[in-house]
């Protein structure tokens, strides 16, 4: 368990994103000066000298890649170069399917832990358990390799067979089994029924997710019953962001007007605002958001949105604080360029970069004793060549993002699902429109 927590909270730093649309580049830049091509040919002049008297003959490409992805890093931590594999992943990521057998994993005992096979993949008709232990994929051991290195190799084209060695409880030797990879649909949502309230956590905001919302707010109204539904928690804790069309449409599902977010880049402009339009998906039903320091990019969008609209209450503890937009630019048939072009506002003209979203309800989730010192506060405050915000301030952004694996031990769960049943009370909720920090 501490390693999969470990793993969720790198993903929330590392993975965090808002990616606007791809798009090839169309925009005008000033001449460089004499001085630049200067330094150019310096460049130049150091790749040869490298190239031809490094004690080893060096790989060209890597150098030239390299030389790249130093310039990016140097920017912002969110820039970067995409070599094919890397654009490769992206676009698998934002599609939200991929050729692969349709388990959940983490990494024990430097072994791969099979979580939960999802239902109806390769993986589960195949006979595979949660609880197993995969030792080999195609007879190469797993210790030794990462675990996005195993998840690599388990991925592949579709109709293409792997073969697991499983270590499971109860065996009294390993177990061989075959998998024909398809393509796995990952749910970009989830949700289940809490009795009276409709349970929904966005993973990630991918090409599926508003469509996934949209179906499980319908199954969740016609299971419990719109008389007798006392309302939604949106779960967006742990959700490191993803796409900002996304972000934008998955916000809309819950306004009826008023905009939703703007985004300004390096020139005025270029400031684009984005609206929602008439139609509440849950007809008006009250909405808890909750955030935690895993809550970055494009889920601080939707959070900030419903807050300063004051649709929806938000409790947990602060955001990640990344309010900066990433555009992918193509650089040939595949390579890409991952730039940071803008930043975000929310619609109080609010920017939340370095400093997150604050929650109306604050509540901390404990930590387990033996997670405790391993689990720390993260946030965008806190990266190396972080973008400063306008309103960043010593107290800068993020918390602790540790989500308990069992409902039962869910604290900020159990407060929001007490505040929709009227067990509990708080001045923050139900969030009051005439307050809003923007005009509806």
């Amino acid at each position: 368990m501490i390693r999969k927590v470990t793993l969720l909270a790198v993903g929330a730093l590392m993975g965090a994103t808002a990616v606007s649309a791809i798009n090839s580049f169309g925009g005008t830049a000033e001449a460089a000066g004499t001085a630049t091509y200067r330094q150019l040919a310096i460049f130049g002049n150091v790749f040869e000298r490298v190239r031809a008297q490094y004690v080893t003959p060096p790989a060209e490409d890597k150098l030239i890649e390299s030389a790249i992805d130093g310039m990016l890093t140097s920017l912002d931590p969110h820039s970067s170069y995409l070599n094919q594999k890397a654009a490769d992943d992206m676009r698998t990521q934002t599609r939200g399917e991929f050729g692969g057998l349709g388990i959940e994993v983490t990494m024990e005992d430097e072994l791969v832990k099979v979580i939960t096979p999802i239902d109806e993949t390769p993986a589960a008709r195949a006979g595979v358990l949660a609880g197993d232990f995969i030792s080999e994929i195609d007879g190469e051991p797993v210790r030794g390799l990462s675990l996005g290195e195993a998840v690599d190799k388990m991925r592949g084209p579709v109709n293409t067979a792997i073969e697991l060695t499983i270590l499971r409880e109860g065996a009294d030797q390993p177990i061989k089994i075959k998998v024909v990879r398809d393509i796995i649909a990952v749910k970009a949502v989830r949700f289940r029924v809490e009795e009276d309230v409709g349970y929904l956590r966005v993973i990630s905001f991918t090409e599926k997710t508003y469509d996934d919302l949209s179906d499980a707010i319908e199954t969740i109204t016609e299971e419990v019953g719109e008389d007798k539904l006392k309302g939604f928690v949106l779960d967006l804790r742990l959700n490191p962001g993803g796409l900002l069309d996304q972000a934008i449409s998955v916000s809309d599902a819950f306004l009826d007007r008023g905009e939703i977010v703007s985004t300004r880049g390096r020139n005025p402009e270029e400031t684009r605002r984005f609206n929602s339009r008439p139609g509440d998906l849950t007809g008006g039903k009250p909405v808890i958001v909750m955030i935690n320091g895993g809550s970055a990019s494009a889920s601080e969008i939707v959070a900030g949105a419903l807050q300063d609209h004051r649709r929806a209450t938000i409790l947990g503890t602060r955001s990640f604080g990344k309010g900066s937009v990433q555009t992918i630019i193509p650089l040939d048939t595949s390579t890409a360029l991952r730039l940071t072009t803008a930043l975000y506002y929310t619609p109080s003209g609010t920017s939340i970069q370095g400093t997150g979203i604050k929650p109306d309800i604050r509540i901390e989730q404990p930590v387990p004793e033996e997670l405790r010192g391993r689990v720390r506060p993260s946030g965008e405050s806190e990266l190396r060549g972080h973008i400063q915000g306008e309103n960043e301030d010593d107290e800068g952004s993020g918390s602790i993002a540790y989500v308990p694996p069992d409902p039962e031990d869910d604290v900020q769960l159990g407060h929001s699902l007490d505040l929709l049943r009227g067990v509990k009370t708080d001045p923050a909720f139900p969030p009051s429109p005439d307050q809003a920090a923007v005009e509806n």
